[in-house]
């Protein structure tokens, strides 16, 4: 406990000091204009990196991005670093009621799946064996 007063929200104390610390109250900072980007969890990254390290090793991807845009979550990936991706997996929470949230579009920005769980819309990648008769 500290002898000093309670200040109105927002205003700065200060103890002396060149710098100013601003008291944020959570419940306003949630309601703000500006929320937090929509992110990946860490099950989320889990799934999506057992699949980039096995795409990896059969030497079909060689890079990946993420990015955490306010609207969705994107993981790109690449053949060549310095090419546009090959794949996105998308993971927009406005669609989760709908279509589902999460998405595997190719470098032509079609759909090749959606879902409502990460691991069904990655299974687009695994590959089905063929039996071939000789």
């Amino acid at each position: 406990m500290t002898d000093q007063t309670d200040l109105p929200r927002g205003e700065a104390r200060h103890h002396g000091q060149t710098t100013s610390e601003v008291v944020v109250d959570l419940h306003e900072y949630k309601k703000s204009k500006n929320p937090p980007p929509v992110t990946f969890h860490r099950r989320e990254l889990d799934l999506i990196l057992r699949l980039y390290g096995r795409m990896v090793g059969e030497g079909e991807w060689r890079d990946y991005a993420i990015d955490h845009l306010k609207d969705r979550a994107v993981f790109s990936v690449f053949k060549r670093s310095g090419e546009a991706p090959l794949y996105r997996i998308e993971k927009n929470p406005k669609l989760a009621a709908k279509q589902g949230a999460y998405s595997v579009l190719n470098a032509h920005g079609t759909i090749l799946k959606r879902g409502q769980e990460l691991a069904q819309v990655l299974k687009v990648f695994d590959k089905v064996l063929k039996l071939v008769e000789i």
